[in-house]
């Protein structure tokens, strides 16, 4: 795509190499040459190994497990970025760890998506690049130009053909329903919704269905899969009201502790998920399928290069 110059540069730490080439792919180029080491006590150091003075650079990490380490590993290299004196940094951030902790939900909590913003742009980043925040409201907690772009398209495109009469989309709980009627919009498709309480953290109790899904295929759409509860005991919820395929879908397949464990044995045929997150090949199941954000990321850093709009992309 990019073939008017050398004046971008692409690189990526060690989070999701394999998205990273893969949009560096698309742009027609390859990633740039950095050695990124850690110490034996787990400090980390950057080097560019080519020049980078006046540049337009892209840094492509997503803050996942381990979390800490791959934040460290990017705020390292936007530092390092900007005392190589680079024209203009951003960090392209596929998956942006600490979504949740997005405001005081009790007493003497911490906001600490607001001071991952600030880390951040502190450490030198001139804007950033991310999809699918957890909450919308985490873009005004940065200083500095985000662009946050949708992954749902890629996902509804991919189950259109299997909509008929007796497809419905189905919001895992009360959070996610807008994502799902903006979904069912565009499938022209059926919506309901479970209506659960959580009674603590990473464990749910499903109440109610709002809606039929009798006799019909359902797909559960949710922003992120961590420990598979939610999405586990919303499948078997419809399974018991009669559903009959169930489908669901993510941006970000989290997938910690017992999530593959949950998904194996839960009644789901197909969980599509993006690549926002590099799942290890121990980690897939024979249902995961795995679709690429690469042509969505790589347009968005060719207009953020080339000063376009960014409207068609999020359309």
């Amino acid at each position: 795509m990019i073939n008017h110059g050398n004046e971008i540069k692409i690189f990526s730490g060690n989070s999701n190499r394999p998205l990273a080439e893969a949009i560096a792919s698309k742009l027609n180029t390859t990633l740039g040459a950095m050695e990124l080491t850690h110490f034996s006590d787990g400090e980390i150091c950057v080097r560019f190994e080519e020049p980078i003075r006046g540049m337009d650079v892209f840094l492509i990490q997503s803050t996942s497990n381990p979390v800490n380490t791959n934040l460290m590993e990017l705020l390292i290299m936007i530092d390092a970025a900007r005392r190589a004196s680079a024209g203009r940094i951003t960090a392209v951030i596929p998956y942006f760890g600490y979504a949740r902790q997005d405001r005081k939900a009790r007493s003497r909590e911490p906001i600490t998506s607001k001071l991952v913003a600030n880390l951040i742009t502190s450490a030198g980043a001139d804007r950033v690049l991310t999809m699918d925040l957890h909450c919308m409201q985490i873009q005004g907690f940065f200083d500095i130009p985000l662009d946050n772009l949708v992954g749902g398209p890629t996902l509804y495109n991919h189950f259109k053909p299997k909509v008929s009469d007796n497809f419905v989309v189905v919001s895992p709980d009360i959070g996610s329903v807008s994502r799902a009627r903006k979904v069912a919009a565009k499938m022209d498709a059926q919506m309901a919704i479970i209506d659960k309480r959580r009674p603590k953290a990473n464990v749910m109790e499903v109440m109610n269905i709002i809606g039929d899904v009798e006799g019909k295929d359902c797909l559960l759409v949710d922003d992120m899969i961590d420990t598979a509860g939610t999405i586990v005991q919303g499948a078997k919820a419809l399974k018991d009201a009669g559903a009959k395929e169930i489908y669901a879908c993510c941006t970000h397949g989290v997938l910690s502790g017992p999530a593959i464990e949950r998904l194996a044995d839960s009644p789901i045929t197909e969980l599509a998920i993006l690549d926002t997150i590099n799942i290890p090949k121990e980690k897939m199941l024979p249902k995961f399928k795995i679709l690429t954000t690469a042509p969505i990321f790589a347009a968005a850093i060719e207009n953020v290069y080339l000063d376009k709009s960014m409207s068609k992309i999020y359309d």
